[in-house]
């Protein structure tokens, strides 16, 4: 029995000391490195995938090839990311421990180059940032002083817009509507401009696809149409681009692919910085898109400012490259009327007015430090359009100590030392002063009324529409004067009795004692007669010829339409219609009477009337 060997073991014991002898090592554990066969193969199908996911990426995100377009670093990066991600799983990185290995050393050169487009975006920001170079930011933008009566004295009360751009856009597509040609397959787009049109306020705005199968079935001819909205007789066009220039808008923001206009444009300029399209109209109506052409001026990304535009045929794509001086001397060019946006200008002068003195003072000394309020509108003046602000201090006062004009086209900069009311102050006053009928105002304009600086605004209701006018005096906001088209019974007689009581109200005020209304006041006939001009002025392809009909009434009915109360008068089997505001003898009017009905050529059920008279 001593013989026998002791058999006294733990099996577990034994089991698992067999285990760790053979168990398979940790991912971690590894040392060896295999390099995969045909590496050459494997690196030039990589890159084959990466530059097909590349292309289609460029396509998407069209990054400039310039080394101030930050999206040129992060299209870099992806690439590079890409060929890591492809590169591995060729390798089959993700099946073989000792290929992620492999792939794992190979992988130092693409994260490095990575790591360089990292620090060169980085060095390049630090460059840029205000802290460094304030008083390059400041000196982007030149202003001037300049004297606001010598400035305003020709700008009429009667010739600048009555109309902001969403009441402007509201119309257009109540317009479209109307037109049976266009509905359903296009919708009016939320981005329009304005510009000056033989020297008129007018905005335009280019028509959208209402949907993918929309674009699917129109896109061969492309946009057949753009509105032209008149911001002063609020006359609104729908101009026929096929029936006029013989083609539809080919290139715009709501096509696909290769006609889409930034792509387009893109492939055209490859290298350059390219701003938002705006679109505009020449003073023969044709439409082209106006692109500045953007510059970094303070290290690679900061500075921004504008170095030349190019001009693109809205209906062929053909596109021009004009540096911004020869634009600004040109006076071919002159119908080109927006070159610098509104928030280029803005921030421009938020950097003048706050880094003057150096970065440290606009955070803690804040000596003569201003910004420009919240808001702004444009000025039509010396046949160009101007972006107007307020300036205030940066602890945001509830006043204004000056404003600013800025040109869109030349980015002349000029300030006015007219201190007074915010523009939402004046906003305030206005609204206050027809509470009781809940209209709001819109975004004032400044004007000038012997010599007075004044708000002007139009008043409109829950229909969006224009319901009365208000001037708001800019020294002193409770100097209101207000004009309703529901009490004067018409746009001039309204827009007339807002100045002359506003004129009453500076009386009262000891401000404009020796005001004489009848230089100020423009006579209701001149201004219709303006408005029909205006109406006129853009051509007789888009004016029908106006038609009369007289006749005996056989029904007259009536209805409310977005607040406004319409006549509809039965003449020979068919109706006509007109609203109470533009023709107030309607009401006296009843079935049997002889009566004379102008209006323009309409293949509708419902025709709309210009004017009805009796006998």
């Amino acid at each position: 029995m001593d013989n026998i060997p002791n058999m006294d073991y733990d099996a577990d014991e034994v089991i698992n000391e067999f285990k760790e002898k053979i168990k398979w090592p940790k991912p971690d554990e590894v040392e060896a490195v295999v390099k995969p066969e045909k590496v050459t193969l494997k690196v030039l199908i990589s890159l084959l995938i990466t530059v097909i996911v590349g292309a289609a990426a460029y396509y998407m995100m069209l990054p400039a090839l310039n080394i101030h377009d930050s999206q040129l670093y992060v299209f870099l990066i992806l690439l590079v990311v890409v060929f890591m991600f492809v590169f591995s799983l060729v390798c089959q990185a993700n099946k073989k421990i000792e290929r992620k290995e492999y792939v794992k050393k190979k992988s130092i050169v693409p994260i490095a180059i990575i790591g360089v487009i990292v620090v060169v975006m980085v060095i390049g920001m630090l460059t840029g940032i205000t802290l460094f170079r304030a008083n390059s930011y400041s000196q982007l933008l030149q202003v001037q002083d300049s004297d606001f009566e010598t400035d305003f004295s020709d700008i009429g009360y009667d010739e600048v817009p009555r109309l902001d751009e969403s009441r402007a856009l509201t119309l257009a597509d109540q317009q479209l509507g109307s037109l049976s040609e266009y509905k359903s397959q296009y919708v009016v787009s939320s981005n329009s401009t304005q510009v000056n049109f033989r020297n008129k306020p007018y905005r335009v705005a280019y028509l959208e696809y209402a949907d993918f199968f929309k674009w699917v079935n129109n896109t061969k001819d492309g946009l057949p149409a753009y509105m032209a909205i008149d911001l002063v007789s609020q006359k609104v066009t729908a101009v026929n681009c096929v029936e006029k220039f013989g083609e539809g808008i080919k290139y715009s923001p709501t096509e696909l692919f290769n006609e889409k206009l930034i792509r387009h444009l893109r492939f055209q300029y490859p290298t350059e910085l390219l701003d938002t399209p705006n679109f505009e109209i020449d003073d023969d109506m044709h439409p082209y898109w106006i692109t500045a052409v953007l510059d970094k001026t303070i290290g690679l990304f900061g500075g921004t400012d504008v170095k030349g535009v190019i001009i693109t045929d809205a209906l062929n794509g053909e596109s021009q490259y004009y540096d911004i001086d020869h634009v600004r001397n040109d006076e071919s060019l002159n119908w080109i009327d927006v070159v610098y946006s509104e928030t280029l200008l803005i921030e421009q002068y938020n950097y003048y007015g706050k880094l003057q003195n150096g970065f440290w003072n606009s955070i803690i000394f804040q000596n003569d430090v201003n910004i420009a309020s919240s808001g702004s509108g444009n000025i039509a003046m010396d046949d160009d359009v101007w972006v107007y602000t307020g300036v205030t201090s940066s602890e945001s006062d509830a006043s204004n100590f000056g404003f600013i004009l800025c040109n869109q086209r030349t980015k002349e900069a000029r300030y006015y030392a007219n201190a007074g009311a915010m523009e939402t102050s004046a906003q305030q006053s206005a609204t206050d002063a027809v509470q009781n009928y809940g209209y709001k105002a819109t975004f004032p304009i400044l004007l000038g009324i012997d010599g007075n600086p004044t708000y002007f605004m139009s008043l409109y209701g829950d229909s969006n529409t224009v319901k009365g006018y208000a001037f708001v005096s800019l020294e002193d906001k409770t100097v209101v004067g207000t004009g309703l088209l529901d009490v004067a019974k018409s746009d001039a007689k309204a827009l007339n009795s807002a100045l002359e009581n506003y004129i009453d109200a500076l009386s009262e005020k000891g401000v404009a004692d020796d005001v004489n209304k009848e230089d100020i006041i423009v006579d209701e006939n001149e201004l219709n007669s303006s408005d029909a001009n205006t109406n006129a002025s853009t051509g007789d392809a888009e004016q029908p010829e106006t038609l009369s009909v007289t006749g005996e009434i056989t029904d007259i009915k009536s209805s409310v339409n977005d607040g406004n109360t319409v006549y509809y008068l039965q003449i020979d089997g068919k109706y006509y219609y007109i609203k109470v505001t533009d023709c107030m003898e309607v009401l006296l009017m009843k079935k049997g009477d002889k009566v004379t009905v102008e209006y323009t050529e309409s293949d509708e059920k419902f025709i709309p009337a210009s004017s009805v008279t009796v006998g």
